[in-house]
């Protein structure tokens, strides 16, 4: 439940007071990353910026719990501690990619929102975490249910590293410091995510900072930063980081990656101007009532697909689920309820393993695994 209150700002003021999770914070400052004070500079200039604080283009309904909904849902997580995990190992695939031509369209799946994704012959790496908890501590915190398929300083080398918004599972102090040293892309991050990037260290030159509707080339490459309905925050602070989607864009293949958020029309709006895309990748998981404008659940996740591609030639691979446990629901639910969706809506969908390559052209994965 620590993880969790951290990561979603549920009573968060009542769980901090506990002094052993002061001390489990002893040591990880660094992992905090940028001030307000330090971020403002940067973050003023967005017209997304307002007040000391970005938000987004359709309000989304405060996560807030009175005392009895906070121990509604506790329950929920401790009661459903069994449903909530995998009933045996979860099954890994190691890689077989090398530093050779990257495919036309191709994609690996390494668990909740990091993929290596491969565009007519680039590669880009979503949202990557190889830690072991995402958290501000190493002792509390969700605690990943697989390992990594592959060492991080065994994938082969990426154009771009693509960054979401600042949240724990998605932006991770020891996976950029160890990409910072075995890789040499730029990371592409929202407004305001680069101060906590420049605040570890990474250098100038390596940080591309865009706000919503920015692009950056990468020869014949072309990333956008696009909307999304979410929210940002490291601990203490809320909302004074963007957080976004991403298009990528090579000569041939257009890929959506959503990261985290909640169903908004601009999704339309994207898919309108960018698409229709090959493949998207979409969060499914990690959502609960009382947090439901800012976390797409498996049905909305259909209709962001749909909103965005061409159901004949589009192919859908969710994401944000599998890896920590964020939410009460049950571990295998966010797919079942994905496939139980998009097969009405004439959706494909593929569901790999982590680790498991899907390449445009071949057949999808079909094996069941998830049933553990």
């Amino acid at each position: 439940m620590m993880g969790s209150a951290l990561r979603f700002g549920f009573g968060t003021a009542s769980v901090l007071a506990g002094g052993w999770v002061l001390r489990a914070l002893q040591g990880t400052p660094a992992s905090l990353g940028a001030t307000p004070a330090e971020i403002h500079p940067v973050a003023r200039r967005s017209p997304n910026y307002r007040d000391g604080a970005f938000v987004n283009l359709e309000p989304a309904a405060a996560m807030s719990l009175d005392a009895e909904q906070g121990r509604m849902l506790v329950r929920e997580l401790v009661t459903g501690r069994d449903s909530g995990k995998p009933g045996a190992p979860i099954p890994i695939v190691t890689p077989t990619s090398s530093d050779g031509d990257a495919a036309g369209l191709a994609a690996y799946w390494h668990g909740h929102s990091t993929a290596l994704i491969e565009v007519d012959g680039y590669r880009v790496l979503t949202d990557p975490i190889w830690s072991d908890r995402c958290s501000p501590s190493r002792t509390v915190g969700p605690q990943r249910m697989h390992e990594p398929p592959v060492p991080l300083e065994q994938l082969p080398a990426v154009d771009a590293v693509l960054i979401s918004h600042d949240h724990y599972d998605h932006l991770d102090i020891d996976t950029i410091l160890g990409l910072a040293r075995t890789q040499r892309a730029p990371f592409c991050v929202p407004v305001g995510v680069g101060a906590h990037l420049r605040k570890w260290g990474i250098s100038e030159a390596r940080i591309v900072e865009l706000d919503w509707n920015e692009s950056h080339r990468i020869g014949e490459l072309t990333l956008v930063c696009t909307p999304a309905r979410h929210f940002s925050g490291r601990l203490f602070t809320r909302n004074t980081t963007l957080w976004s989607s991403w298009v990528i864009t090579g000569p041939q293949h257009r890929v959506f990656f959503g990261g985290d958020t909640g169903y908004t029309a601009s999704f339309a709006e994207i898919g309108s101007e960018f698409g229709p895309f090959d493949l998207t990748l979409m969060p499914v998981g990690a959502y609960h009532p009382a947090w439901p404008d800012i976390h797409m659940n498996p049905e909305e996740a259909v209709r962001a697909h749909r909103d965005m591609t061409d159901v004949d030639a589009g192919v859908l691979l969710p994401i944000h689920w599998g890896t920590f446990r964020l939410a009460p629901h049950a571990w295998a639910e966010p797919v079942e309820r994905l496939l139980s969706a998009a097969g009405p809506a004439g959706v494909r969908v593929v569901v790999p393993k982590p680790g498991q390559r899907v390449e445009r052209g071949a057949s999808p994965p079909i094996e069941p695994w998830w049933q553990l």
